[in-house]
């Protein structure tokens, strides 16, 4: 098994774990991701390898995609991890509802 974890292991992850976020939250509305404390834990897991992940990418391969909201993703799993009972849980619903088709197109379009 090749396990060399390079710029195409780093973006395969976030790819992986980004669709398996739009598969599993798709028909989830607000109510439902609120009250669901297994979705919840899940959801903020998979956006903190996000996070862990992005950062893990090469430092060419960061400056050839300014696209990418690196800053954005870090800020948003800092928040996470140090704050992890005080987080808006609006704030991640509109990440999970709005903003992960946007992130799956930018990663996708990353060559390796």
């Amino acid at each position: 098994m090749d396990n060399i974890k390079d710029d195409k292991y780093y973006i395969t992850r976030v790819l992986n774990d980004i669709r398996f976020l739009i598969k599993h939250t798709k028909d989830v509305n607000y109510a439902q991701f609120k009250e669901n404390e297994v979705l919840l834990d899940s959801v903020l897991f998979r956006l903190i390898q996000i996070s862990e992940n992005t950062k893990r990418i090469s430092s060419q391969l960061k400056e050839n995609n300014p696209q990418i909201p690196r800053t954005s993703i870090t800020g948003f799993r800092n928040r996470v991890v140090h704050e992890y009972v005080n987080i808006d849980l609006s704030i991640v619903y509109s990440i999970i509802s709005r903003d992960l088709s946007d992130l799956l197109n930018m990663f996708s379009f990353i060559s390796i």
